[in-house]
């Protein structure tokens, strides 16, 4: 199956107009692609996200929170590693204000409407 013939059954099964968010992969900027969307632009609205943009991805501010609590950190194995970012994760999940941190440095804002 091709992006284009999963798009239009995406389409096909919601039955409503579809938002797509592409990255910069080489195979989603070809010609014939960028032509369908054109095409379709009746109901496909298609965002291309830039090269690299962390600033635009909350979970590069949690990543960021995790590896600097393993600074200076030497694991044993790849478990005691594995448990140890699991931790410092779970720590975060329950400090709602690192969270917000995060989103407000996207751009993004949680609200409760």
């Amino acid at each position: 199956m091709s992006y284009r013939d999963l798009i239009v059954a995406a389409h096909n099964q919601l039955k409503t107009p579809v938002v797509w968010v592409w990255d910069n992969l080489n195979v989603h900027l070809v010609d014939e692609l960028a032509l369908f969307f054109v095409e379709n632009e009746e109901w496909l609205t298609v965002f291309q996200l830039p090269s690299y943009a962390p600033e635009l991805n909350p979970q590069e501010g949690v990543w960021s929170l995790v590896k600097r609590g393993l600074a200076d950190f030497a694991a044993a194995s790849l478990d005691h590693l594995s448990r140890i970012v699991k931790r410092k994760l779970k720590k975060v999940q329950y400090c709602p204000e690192l969270i917000d941190g995060c989103l407000t440095e996207s751009g993004l804002i949680m609200s409760a409407e």
